[in-house]
């Protein structure tokens, strides 16, 4: 938390350093007044301006995503929620990026966008948090996350009846066999271009760099150092629980 603060501190001087722009803390939870669902806790706000300052860090590897004008969708959204909460005219994100630059975006009110993420907002809260539903799955890492963490222990005497899913899992089964055959034709298409390489580490073609370079790497033995030195090998060894989702397919 410390660090936190300090380095929002930070970024929100570097930012009037390089726009002359004052800014104030925002020390409140603010409320929509004309959709009282809607709330945030802003970074800063713009002296004199209907404006807002929202500060990131960013680490040097996901600098990328900060390139050539580019903001990361979730923190756009984030900036669109509190143009849409505070109803203010444009909003200004700084993203510190470790050891290379300040950049600066400025994100003006599109009354089009803030009208379309207060309905979706809306309505998640009617159709999920009031009701205590949770929203399907989509997919991403994260859900997958969460629902390992909800269900981390298995239990070995309980069998599910998923009758109800059979049609995904019809669907998931037509998706594995098509993923299936689109790799091998993958596969099928890095070996024709091996082919033509040759020998040769690169290869150029238009809109392509290709490379088939060696490299070596070091790998323990963990069968022969759990054989010869089985003290050391319990010593650097711990176990790991989790449950291994399979579906077999009775064609």
């Amino acid at each position: 938390m410390r660090q936190g603060r300090d380095l929002e501190d930070y970024v929100a001087q570097r930012f009037t350093e390089t726009t002359g722009l004052k800014v104030r803390r925002a020390n409140a939870i603010y409320q929509s007044e004309e959709h009282p669902l809607l709330l945030a806790d802003f970074d800063r706000l713009i002296v004199g301006q209907k404006a807002g300052l929202e500060c990131k860090t960013v680490s040097p590897f996901s600098a990328d995503k900060w390139a050539d004008g580019k903001i990361p969708a979730h923190y756009l959204a984030q900036v669109d929620h509190y143009l849409a909460v505070s109803g203010f005219d444009c909003w200004y994100v700084a993203a510190l990026i470790f050891g290379r630059e300040l950049v600066i975006h400025k994100i003006v009110t599109d009354k089009q966008v803030l009208s379309d993420l207060i309905d979706k907002e809306e309505r998640f809260w009617t159709n999920h948090v009031v009701p205590q539903i949770p929203p399907a799955p989509n997919g991403c890492d994260c859900d997958t996350q969460q629902i390992n963490q909800l269900y981390e222990v298995d239990n070995r005497d309980k069998t599910a009846d998923l009758s109800a899913s059979h049609g995904l899992l019809d669907k998931r089964q037509v998706l594995s066999d098509q993923i299936e055959q689109m790799e091998q034709e993958k596969t099928a298409i890095e070996q024709q271009v091996k082919l033509k390489m040759q020998d040769a580490a690169y290869g150029t073609a238009p809109g392509y760099k290709v490379s088939w370079v060696s490299s070596e790497s070091k790998r323990v033995d963990s069968q022969r150092l759990r054989k010869e030195q089985p003290d050391i090998f319990n010593q650097y060894s711990k176990n790991v629980s989790s449950r291994r989702f399979t579906i077999v397919h009775a064609a």
